[in-house]
């Protein structure tokens, strides 16, 4: 009879201590729930208006380049990343509402393990207890032998039900155990949120910087905007005649055993939307006339001011310059030559702002800065080249070709025409 009674108490046990901890966080988890809900159908409202920037940005890009419509694109790019931004603070937000809903799923099923524990320590002692006790003792405890078989019965369904709770208990351990890898993996996405949080807030520092240095160089008139553009295209040519004679007279032999073996993959591309807009090499417009028909020495992408620019490969930033401090120097504006341990260079030009500093190492797909139209660039793009590495100098111009031109003092990335390879042929 003693038995039967410890069987009802230690159902009673088990079922308080397991129930107790879900009762306890019930409330506050539906209320974290709606709070996620709240921030999901936030996001998803401010992803729509994101799509809205991006069809503006679109229309405005296929109008005629004039000081306004740069103006204009700035300020849908400008509204486009601070909407940009709310959404990964939201995002921020719903995640560490999330990883606090899967600690209290944690802490719940702790407890609730804890008490599994427990119970099934007690129902083995008090097993243990009716396992030592003879039968026919109990039988002769018992007040009738229909009272000691119930008792014996007692104890069979006793067995089984440890049996249950042990099972029981293998399935609590496996689902608390998939909760946690839960909750690191949603910790890891947060570590992420923020860094998106950080390229997204220097993009939109360099897209206010960039319309601000352009109100301050036209002084808001269309005139200079458009005389600029026309002086850019002048000076191009020129500094496009002085770097092709100093490429051909340059007297190297690029070691073709110094030459990394093509293939895709080797390099990532250093966006992450990818559009090409001009191809290495002899292109139509090189054809035409551009680049004393020596032909494009990189791949230009689409990429409006302010597009986060990633380093292809790891490496070390050999050096970083800005030919625009130059007066009427029009060429690569501020750039980046990041050296690979494969042999190979890689270029970044047209920067608006710069986020890396000479013998820095970065990582693969680290940013590096972010796009914009210094330099020859009547448009923001990114100019991308890859170069054999044994070939190239960092050097002033005017010091390579003993000419003067409106480039002789800035400082680029040198190398002889061989030692340009198609990035194509790479990424």
């Amino acid at each position: 009879m003693k038995v039967a009674c410890f069987r009802i108490s230690a159902f009673i046990a088990v079922t308080v201590i397991i129930i107790a901890p879900g009762l306890l966080f019930a409330q506050t988890a539906d209320e974290l729930q709606r709070q996620i809900d709240d921030q999901n159908a936030q996001i998803a409202i401010l992803n729509k208006e994101i799509q809205q920037y991006q069809t503006q940005l679109d229309a405005t890009s296929q109008k005629k380049q004039t000081l306004q419509n740069e103006l204009d694109q700035l300020n849908i790019s400008r509204k486009k990343l601070t909407t940009s931004i709310s959404v990964t603070k939201k995002q921020i937000s719903s995640t560490q509402l999330q990883i606090q809903q899967l600690n209290q799923g944690i802490a719940t099923k702790e407890g609730s393990i804890s008490g599994y524990h427990a119970s099934l320590a007690e129902t083995l002692r008090s097993l243990d207890l009716a396992d030592n006790i003879p039968f026919a003792q109990s039988m002769l405890s018992s007040e009738s032998i229909s009272e000691a078989w119930d008792d014996a019965e007692s104890v069979n369904k006793l067995q089984d039900a440890i049996q249950d709770d042990i099972a029981r208990l293998a399935g609590e351990k496996e689902t608390l155990s998939k909760t946690k890898t839960t909750a690191e993996q949603k910790r890891a996405q947060l570590e992420r949120q923020r860094k998106t949080l950080v390229v997204q807030q220097g993009s939109l520092d360099a897209t206010l910087k960039t319309q601000k240095e352009l109100l301050a160089l036209t002084k808001s008139q269309e005139s200079t905007f458009q005389s600029i553009i026309a002086q850019k295209k002048a000076q191009e040519a020129a500094f496009e005649q002085a770097l092709s004679d100093l490429q051909s007279k340059l007297q190297y032999t690029v070691n073709p055993a110094d030459i990394l073996k093509a293939g895709k993959g080797i390099l990532n591309w250093p966006l992450d939307s990818v559009k090409i807009t001009q191809h290495f090499g002899n292109t139509v417009f090189a054809k035409a006339g551009g680049y004393n028909g020596k032909g494009h020495n990189g791949t230009d992408f689409r990429a409006p001011i302010g597009t986060p620019i990633k380093a292809a490969m790891s490496g070390v930033v050999v050096d970083i310059g800005n030919t625009d401090s130059i007066r009427g120097c029009y060429s690569f504006g501020k750039w980046v030559l990041i050296r690979h341990d494969n042999g190979l260079d890689t270029m970044y030009a047209h920067f608006s702002q710069i986020g890396v500093t000479a013998g820095q190492s970065v990582g693969t797909g680290q940013v590096i800065g972010y796009s914009g139209q210094t330099g020859y660039a009547t448009g923001p793009h990114l100019h991308f080249g890859v170069y054999v590495s044994s070939a190239t100098q960092i050097m002033k111009l005017g010091d390579a070709t003993n000419k003067k031109s409106p480039c002789s003092n800035a400082t680029m990335p040198i190398a002889p025409l061989s030692a340009y390879l198609n990035p194509e042929n790479y990424l």
